[in-house]
């Protein structure tokens, strides 16, 4: 497997970004792309290893990384994209914002870093598109069974097309005005550029996807409408309540959720403009939650020309390398700085909140605690009492569980005790025909997890149609 002894001769390839004073003026994408003989390389990297944790307990894909890599090593891209398309839909998106577990699970990542699977990942799907290996791929027969899928995320969409291939009718029903759910929404251009995903949705719709956009499936459309509609339904609609943050003050002007703020940015940049309605433009910004999220708020912020930017995590600061209670190959719980954190703004770490402050009805700071989290639970710390400043907050906490609207009553589908709807295997309802898939089912999570709980759950409603 590889070249014998790669890892030895070769150190990990790190991905390269768009230097800072040029990216910081732009919503263009911030990585660039490593060539391709260096990739091919880095593939050689990778081990005869016996067990690929990589594959198994890595990716929620089990993509087969081992395979690939071996057919970018030898040269042979085309059969490494055929072996990449066997379990992901959408590489070139996981090749995009995908944290890649599947590193940190590399055998070789303890002490050599491991393979970077992720921008071989990338650079076989954009290759692919560059040479046209890509193309649609419509079903030789169909069923004559039609299939309703809820919301157009990665889950749906991954759901959709699987479907299609297998010869169902899909109809996909989306709220908002163009499909994509969070991929198109909530993540920012500087991580991944519509036309990626625009392309990917043109390749649906040549297979036989019908997108129903702008139509709020249990409020536009009738649950009833949509089993009578189709033979199978299939809700995916994310995990849509954000998490609050409820503290004195919380109900004034300028204290907003994170996608009440990135969304009018990404719909703004689709129309060519640089500054939406809601803009950071010369505020003092306060980010609470130190996540993915609360890092694309930091860039956004950033980029409309905030005068100062803070990013308020309650946790403590990882350390720089794992600690004993966090083993290989487990995810490694370590200090990252993500692109958008590298290009300026303030962390603070182990932060609570303990009031929003106002004047005149609108937020002018928030007040804050140090925390002491040693022996595992937090205590304030007496006397460490601070305020900072802030025009414009954004609560970056993540989500909750899925919206249900009409659509979970009308329906019939039970939620379990995190208001997540309930299912079985491969995301089988308690109601017959009626299946549930990626964050509405399963929480909010990964986008990777997202696009396997789609496909699993498309495994089953296939096979329920077909029975």
């Amino acid at each position: 497997m590889g070249k014998p002894g790669g890892f030895l001769e070769l150190s990990r390839l790190e991905a390269s970004r768009r230097p800072v004073r040029e990216r910081g003026g732009d919503f263009r994408e911030v990585e660039t792309f490593p060539a391709p003989d260096r990739l091919a390389a880095e593939a050689g990297r990778c081990l005869d290893c016996g067990i690929p944790f990589c594959h198994g307990f890595g990716c929620p894909l089990n993509n087969r990384i081992p395979d690939f890599n071996e057919m970018v090593f030898r040269g042979q891209w085309r059969e490494g994209l055929k072996i990449l398309h066997a379990d992901n839909n959408f590489p070139e998106i996981t090749g995009r914002v995908c944290p890649a577990p599947c590193e940190a699970a590399c055998t070789l990542d303890p002490d050599f870093g491991g393979v970077s699977i992720r921008l071989i990942e990338l650079e076989l799907a954009e290759r692919g598109w560059r040479e046209g290996w890509i193309v649609p791929r419509p079903a030789p027969a169909k069923s004559g069974k039609r299939a309703t899928v809820i919301g157009s995320g990665p889950a749906g969409l991954a759901a959709a097309q699987e479907l299609a291939r297998r010869g169902h009718q899909v109809t996909v029903f989306e709220k908002a005005p163009r499909p994509g759910g969070l991929l198109r929404y909530g993540i920012p251009d500087f991580k991944l550029e519509k036309s990626v995903l625009d392309r990917r949705l043109a390749q649906l719709e040549a297979e036989g996807v019908i997108f129903q956009t702008g139509v709020e499936a249990g409020a536009d459309v009738s649950a009833r409408y949509l089993r009578r509609s189709g033979d199978a339904v299939l809700v995916a609609a994310g995990a849509g309540i954000p998490r609050d943050l409820a503290v004195p003050g919380r109900e004034l002007a300028g204290i907003r959720f994170a996608l009440d703020y990135l969304v009018p940015q990404n719909l703004a940049a689709a129309e060519g403009r640089f500054a939406p309605e809601l803009n950071a433009r010369g505020k003092r910004v306060v980010v609470i939650g130190g996540g993915d999220t609360g890092s694309d708020c930091v860039g956004t912020a950033l980029r409309q020309g905030a005068a100062k930017v803070i990013q308020v995590e309650l946790l403590p600061r990882p350390p720089e390398k794992r600690s004993p209670a966090n083993p290989w190959p487990q995810w490694p719980k370590t200090m990252r700085t993500s692109s958008s954190q590298e290009e300026g703004g303030e962390r603070l770490w182990a932060v609570g909140t303990r009031e929003f402050l106002g004047r005149g009805g609108a937020v002018a700071g928030v007040s804050c605690v140090r925390l002491d989290w040693s022996g595992g639970e937090k205590r304030e710390i007496p006397g460490s009492e601070f305020r900072l400043e802030a025009d414009l907050i954004l609560l970056a906490l993540g989500f909750l569980r899925p919206d249900p609207g009409g659509l979970f009553s009308g329906l019939g589908i039970e939620t379990d005790a995190r208001g997540n709807i309930a299912v079985g295997p491969g995301g089988a309802t308690a109601v017959k025909g009626v299946f549930a898939a990626g964050d509405a089912a399963e929480g909010a999570s990964l986008v990777v997890k997202a696009i396997a709980s789609g496909r699993s759950a498309a495994r089953a409603l296939d096979a329920y149609l077909r029975a």
